[in-house]
C-alpha cells in the first residue's frame, strides 16, 4: 500500500546560491554558523554562534584554497607590491564553486533544520543528525527498531522541513514492485500507455518494514536507489533530487520476512535505531503532543533549491590525502580480520568519505579531521559485514568489530594537503 504525503508534487531542481546572514546585532566583518560547535537538538546550545578559529590538529588537514597543492610558480617569492597572502584559518575553507553552498551556509541552514527537526523527534539529535547527513551526501539510511520510536515521524519532518515531498510505502508480501516504481496504462482516447508514476517519484521515500516485502519487490528499488531513475517499459525516468530512501526493519516478530540481500543493504550509506526517547522527553511529549500534532506545525526553514545548493557544497569540503588513505586502512581492516567473512565494499570507502564531508561542513568546517571519520564508521560500515559464525557464538556485533579495527588503525598526522 503506498500513501502519497506530497508537499511539492514537483520539487525545483535548479540550485541558487543563498548568503548566510548573520544575526541582528552581530559584530561588523564576523562570520556566523548555524552552530560553529556542532551542537544539534538536546545538546545544551541552539541558535547562531560565532566560527571558532581552528586549532593545530585541525590546521594540518585543512589543505589549500580549492583543494589545489602549490605548483612552481607558487613557491616562488612575492614581489613586494604583490597582495597578502592569507593565513591559514583565512583559506581553511575551500571557495565554493558557482552554484554550491559555503560552509557556513551549509552550518547555519543545517542548524536550522536540526532545530525543526528536533520538534517532533525529541531527544534524538544524534538521528537528526544522521538523516541530515544523510541528505546532504544523497545517501540512504536503514532504521533497525522496533514500532513505535518515531521512523515516520523522522521523515515528515525532515520533508517538511525542507520543503520536500515524501510518500510512504507499507511493505507487504503481496506487494508488486510496480506499486514502488509507477506502471504504464493504456490510455484508450490517445491509443497510447501512459506512466503512472509510482510512490518512488518523491524527495524522501519511507519504505516502512522493508524486510516483509519479496526479494523481487525489494529489488525494485535497487536501480532507484543508485541511479536515481526509474526504467519502466525500456524508457528512464530521472527521480527528484534530493532522492533520500528511508527504510525501517523490524528487529522482532522475523518469521515470514526476507533479508535484505547484502547487494541492497550495501546501497544504504549508514544504519541507526533511533531508540527509546529518555524520560524527560516522555514526559514532554504526554505534556505536549494528546491536543496537538508536532507535525501540523512544521513549516519550511528552507526549500529544495538550497538543499541542492549544500549538496554541491559539500562535494567541495576538503579531504587530505592522509585521510583517504586513512578511510582505505580501515575498510582494509574489515577484509582482513578472521571475525568478518566478507568485509567493507569499494562503495563503502565513497560512503564513508562522503558521510565525513557532510559532517565537516555541518561543522562548518571545509576539511576533514580524522574524528569525523572515526565517528562515522560504525555506523557506515557494520550493516555491510557478514559475521563468522564464531563471531556470532562470542556474541559479538558488527558495531563491536569495527570499533575495535578503528581502535587498533593508526590515526594519521598529517601536515596539510
Amino acid at each position: 500500500m503506498a500513501q502519497h504525503l506530497s508537499r511539492t508534487d514537483h520539487p525545483a531542481p535548479a540550485a541558487e546560491q543563498p548568503g548566510p546572514a548573520a544575526p541582528a546585532g552581530a559584530p561588523a566583518g564576523e562570520q556566523y554558523l548555524g552552530n560553529g560547535s556542532g551542537d544539534w537538538p538536546g545538546s545544551g546550545s541552539q541558535g547562531h554562534t560565532a566560527m571558532p578559529p581552528a586549532g593545530p590538529a585541525e590546521q594540518r588537514f585543512a589543505g589549500r584554497p580549492g583543494n589545489q597543492p602549490a605548483g612552481p610558480a607558487q613557491q616562488q617569492a612575492a614581489p613586494d607590491d604583490a597582495p597578502a597572502r592569507p593565513s591559514r584559518q583565512q583559506r581553511r575553507a575551500p571557495a565554493p564553486q558557482q552554484g554550491a553552498l559555503g560552509v557556513e551556509g551549509i552550518a547555519r541552514v543545517g542548524q536550522q533544520i536540526a532545530n525543526s527537526v528536533g520538534t517532533v523527534m525529541l531527544g534524538k539529535p544524534e538521528a537528526i543528525r544522521l538523516i541530515t547527513i544523510s541528505m546532504l551526501t544523497e545517501g540512504h539510511l536503514l532504521i533497525e527498531d522496533v514500532p513505535g520510536t518515531g521512523k515516520t515521524s523522522l521523515a515528515k519532518a525532515l520533508a517538511g522541513s525542507i520543503d520536500g515531498s515524501v510518500s510512504r510505502v507499507q511493505f507487504t508480501p503481496d506487494l508488486m514492485p510496480s506499486d514502488v516504481t509507477g506502471v504504464s496504462v493504456y490510455d484508450r482516447n490517445t491509443s497510447e500507455f501512459e506512466f503512472r508514476p509510482g510512490p518512488v517519484f518523491a524527495n524522501i521515500v519511507v519504505a516502512d518494514e522493508i524486510n516483509r516485502a519479496s526479494p523481487k519487490t525489494q529489488s525494485a528499488l535497487l536501480e532507484s536507489m543508485e541511479e536515481r531513475q526509474v526504467t519502466v517499459d525500456g524508457t528512464s525516468y530521472p527521480l527528484a533530487r534530493p532522492f533520500l530512501v528511508l527504510a525501517t526493519q523490524n528487529p522482532v516478530e522475523m518469521e515470514g520476512t526476507y533479508p535484505l540481500p547484502e547487494a541492497q543493504r550495501d546501497r544504504f550509506l549508514a544504519r541507526t535505531a533511533i531508540g527509546y526517547p529518555d524520560t524527560r522527553s516522555e514526559v514532554a511529549m504526554l505534556a505536549e503532543r494528546d491536543r496537538v500534532d508536532p507535525l501540523d506545525a512544521i513549516r519550511p526553514v528552507t526549500d529544495i533549491a538550497t538543499v541542492a545548493a549544500m549538496v554541491a557544497g559539500v562535494n567541495q569540503v576538503h579531504l587530505a590525502p592522509e585521510l583517504r588513505n586513512y578511510i582505505v586502512e580501515i575498510i582494509g581492516a574489515t577484509r582482513q580480520t578472521p571475525e568478518v567473512r566478507l568485509g567493507a565494499s569499494p562503495r563503502a570507502v565513497l560512503h564513508l568519505g562522503r558521510a565525513a564531508k557532510a559532517a565537516a561542513a555541518l561543522e562548518g568546517r571545509g576539511f576533514v579531521v580524522p574524528d569525523d571519520i572515526a565517528r562515522l564508521a560504525p555506523t557506515v560500515l557494520s550493516h555491510r559485514l557478514l559475521l563468522t559464525v564464531e563471531a556470532h557464538a562470542a556474541h559479538r556485533s558488527a558495531d563491536d568489530i569495527v570499533r575495535s579495527l578503528i581502535s587498533r588503525v593508526r590515526v594519521p598526522r598529517g601536515t596539510g594537503g
